[in-house]
């Protein structure tokens, strides 16, 4: 079984100013509706979120249920409006985000699936962060650790939550210590450990922030090389150039695809000696990752196509 827990957002995407689609989204959304549509259900893929009881609240609920999610653990908030993004294109087709979004009433409801040994889960952002949705998040991920699942944590964090850096940073260090391996692109680790006058390393933040918690490392940055950081590895990875038309999702579907990667090697419940595993291992993984984030940038869509091939 693969879980995700995370936020769920409507993206309107603009490409000069202009509409261009609008989107289901969310990071950990993005990935699991690229999982629904490659697995089809087998193994099941549930979603743990909340919404709004509004009509952007059905749109999402129906759009996971058409594309093999289970929506039985989406937290349905009465009274209230689902969130929305405006992304908007540069010349390089990369988003700038506007959100609009009420973190202070967000809510969830204390029914979780229960978590087994070989199982996945894979969460982030700042919903797993946000102290109002802490608690319980805290607890489902410290069940799922006890349970010996696969736990997949993508930093993914936003400018916009530098201010709450003070108040969030030890929950980033529980869900490290809890996880089997952490990612994040450069760009989370700059806003939340430099400056804009202090560029900082993707090494340096293995060695500094992510070493003496979590073992396993993954480290993207736009179309540069993916890095790989372990006690047995230092890797680079190119990553093909392609052309793109959005570059929302990408990282959403490096994650997908590594889960994706994870599932089809492991899932029968084999014990992963991450920490102790050789390039060899790890470089198809990565390469699973590359291949559905290079997909997805090729559309307007936050996920693969239904047709998207996984060889």
């Amino acid at each position: 079984m693969i879980i995700g827990i995370g936020e769920t957002i409507l993206d309107i995407i603009f490409k000069n100013d202009q509409p261009v689609a609008a989107v289901p989204g969310g990071s950990t959304f993005n990935a699991l509706i690229s999982l629904g549509r490659v697995l089809g259900g087998n193994p099941p893929v549930l979603f743990v979120t909340e919404v709004g009881n509004d009509h952007v609240g059905d749109i999402i609920v129906n759009f996971l249920a058409a594309n093999g999610v289970s929506a039985e653990y989406v937290n349905r908030r009465e009274n209230s409006k689902s969130h929305i993004s405006l992304a908007f294109l540069d010349e390089h087709n990369d988003a700038q985000y506007q959100f609009y979004k009420d973190h202070a009433n967000v809510s969830i409801e204390n029914k979780f699936p229960e978590v087994k040994k070989g199982d996945i889960v894979v969460f982030g952002s700042f919903f797993a962060v946000n102290p109002v949705l802490r608690p319980l998040v805290k607890a489902f991920l410290e069940s799922a650790h006890k349970a010996g699942a696969f736990i997949y944590y993508d930093i993914n964090f936003r400018a916009s939550h530098i201010d709450d850096i003070p108040v969030i940073l030890p929950a980033i260090i529980e869900n490290m210590k809890m996880s089997s391996v952490v990612r994040g692109s450069l760009e989370d680790f700059q806003y939340l450990y430099a400056s804009p006058d202090a560029p900082i390393t993707a090494a340096e933040v293995y060695d500094r922030y992510i070493k003496p918690h979590c073992p396993c490392f993954i480290c993207t940055n736009g179309s540069k090389p993916v890095e790989l950081f372990t006690p047995a590895v230092c890797a680079e990875f190119p990553t093909a150039p392609v052309k793109t038309v959005s570059t929302i999702g990408a990282g959403d579907n490096f994650n997908a695809g590594f889960v994706y990667g994870i599932y089809k090697a492991y899932g029968d419940g084999k014990e992963l000696a991450l920490d102790k595993m050789p390039v060899e291992v790890w470089q198809p993984l990565i390469a699973s990752g590359q291949r559905f984030s290079s997909a997805v940038c090729q559309s307007f869509d936050n996920y693969v196509d239904k047709d998207f091939s996984v060889s």
